[in-house]
């Protein structure tokens, strides 16, 4: 007997009920073999309820789930793009706990915490195909990391090579044309090559202005460094309308800041960030885009001799500017203060202006040398201000340098103990004045030198700066030389001379 489906069992009730053959539920659930409440639900509605999927036991969740409930109750405190997704949360259950549960059971339970917390579904992108070396894209994003101690948005410069999907990374402090430049020529080097074709949207480091269509006026600094390497510019149309034409290094920001940058990074300095990040790339090298054969590394493979060769030398991506010192021993440059030695107050220096460091020169002579710093920041080094200092003790104490110095771990525990110390035999002036002048000491001696020499002068009861910088001196010199070879410097050897040679100098300068 052929087995009948739902709705064909609906309808031969409903057929038996408008024939009359009998009015009962009870007769009809007796007639067909089933409940009399099926009955009465095929006499309702012609088509059957939809079957409810029952709730699935998952037992080995169980001790999972404050885990996953304390990650996504933690996501709440970070931007949406820098959240956990479901996948994520189950590849940390099984890489830090060593988790048996299956990545369907923990979507189940993810999906359950986020219709809670009604989390809107994650952007799709259009898949797209192009010719190995043939196009490139470029965009910011941005991230949160925990910078020594703080919570800090950095902004995320990727360039993803659109063929074989293969992706460059750089964080730094804030999103700008120096940053925008310094960017293009580390992704150059890292890939070893250039694109053909660069696509971006309209960001201000390269588009003075939007013309009509896709026609722009561009910066001349982005155009010298485009001409340097050789590759053209393609620009999406503004607004929405123009999102597609570049989903792939927009999709791939997403990605890389969910990856690889969730949990928020703890990081103490922008170097061991970019430090992740770089193993991250090398990590993403072996993963396999959707629908594709091999992983994103040996797709390069291929890629990366169709791309155009670099050019002997770098882009130069520095800016030049001649700003003038003012009366706090300070250069403003772009919108934040770095400090100069004091001797070039009211002096205009000329300045070198990176993506990560500020460089001040007196001519060729560098006098000062920053890491980058934010819109308003003030970055200031304590011995800039020291030959003030020698005049004026008192300035010390309350000093931002100061602040400053202590924030970096330059002015140690052992400095205050010292200081400390000092004030308390010789009175505050006389005490700062000896602090100071072990601090003048820092510019000829290596500074754990130094922190030697006051461990030591504390050590016999000494407050005299004459004797931690003979101590610190001591110290410096007991350091191991490294010891090199005679033979290292053989290449370096001139010619024996000989009577031959000194015949044939002769002769030519007889000719």
């Amino acid at each position: 007997m052929t087995k009948r489906s739902k709705v064909q069992l609906y309808e031969q009730i409903r057929r038996a009920h408008a024939a009359q053959e009998t009015k009962s539920i009870r007769a009809l659930a007796r007639q067909f073999r089933v409940h009399r409440r099926d009955v009465r639900a095929a006499l309702e509605s012609a088509v059957p309820p939809p079957r409810k999927t029952p709730e699935r036991p998952a037992p080995k969740m169980v001790q999972w789930k404050p885990i996953i409930d304390g990650w996504l109750e933690e996501d709440q405190k970070w931007p949406r793009k820098q959240r956990h997704t479901a996948r994520r949360v189950w590849q940390r259950l099984v890489d830090e706990h060593d988790a048996d549960v299956g990545e369907s059971t923990v979507r189940r339970y993810v999906k359950t915490v986020r219709e809670r917390q009604t989390i809107p579904l994650v952007e799709v992108s259009v898949p797209q195909h192009h010719p190995l070396g043939s196009k490139g894209e470029v965009d910011f994003g941005e991230a949160k990391v925990v910078l020594a101690g703080i919570p800090t948005d950095v902004s995320l410069f990727l360039m993803r090579l659109s063929a074989s999907g293969r992706g460059f990374c750089r964080a730094y402090v804030a999103e700008s044309q120096d940053v925008f430049l310094d960017g293009h020529v580390r992704a150059f080097d890292h890939f070893g090559g250039v694109p053909g074709t660069i696509g971006y949207d309209n960001l201000k480091s390269a588009v003075v202005k939007v013309l009509k269509g896709r026609d722009r006026i561009e910066s001349d600094r982005f155009t010298a460094m485009r001409s340097h390497y050789g590759f053209d510019s393609f620009f999406c149309q503004p607004g929405e309308g123009g999102a597609h034409e570049k989903g792939g290094v927009e999709g791939e920001v997403g990605r890389f800041r969910r990856n690889h940058l969730v949990p928020v990074p703890v990081v103490e300095t922008m170097d061991e960030l970019n430090e992740l990040i770089e193993a991250a790339m090398t990590t993403d090298d072996r993963r396999h885009i959707a629908h594709r054969r091999i992983s994103v590394g040996e797709h390069f493979e291929l890629e990366g001799p169709a791309l155009v060769p670099l050019p002997v030398e770098p882009f130069d991506a520095t800016a030049i500017g001649s700003p003038r010192v003012d009366t706090k021993s300070r250069v403003c440059v772009r919108q934040a203060s770095y400090s100069v030695p004091a001797r070039y107050v009211r002096r205009r220096l000329d300045v070198r202006v990176g993506a990560e460091t500020i460089e001040v020169l007196d001519g060729v002579t560098v006098v000062a040398r920053h890491l980058r710093g934010r819109k308003g920041d003030e970055v200031l080094a304590l011995d800039h201000y020291l030959d003030v200092m020698v005049r004026k003790p008192g300035a010390l104490p309350s000093s931002t340098a100061l602040a400053r110095a202590r924030a970096c771990g330059a002015f140690t525990k052992v400095h205050q103990r010292f200081w400390d110390v000092a004030r308390r035999r010789l009175g505050d002036r006389d005490g700062t004045k000896v602090l100071i002048e072990v601090l003048l000491g820092h510019r000829t001696i290596p500074a754990e030198a130094v922190v030697a020499g006051l461990n030591a002068a504390l050590g016999i009861g000494s407050v005299d700066a004459e004797v931690v910088l003979i101590e610190a001196r001591r110290s410096a010199e007991n350091s191991v030389a490294p010891v090199i070879a005679i033979g290292t410097h053989t290449r370096f050897d001139r010619p024996e001379p000989t009577i031959d040679r000194y015949d044939d100098l002769l002769e030519r300068n007889a000719r």
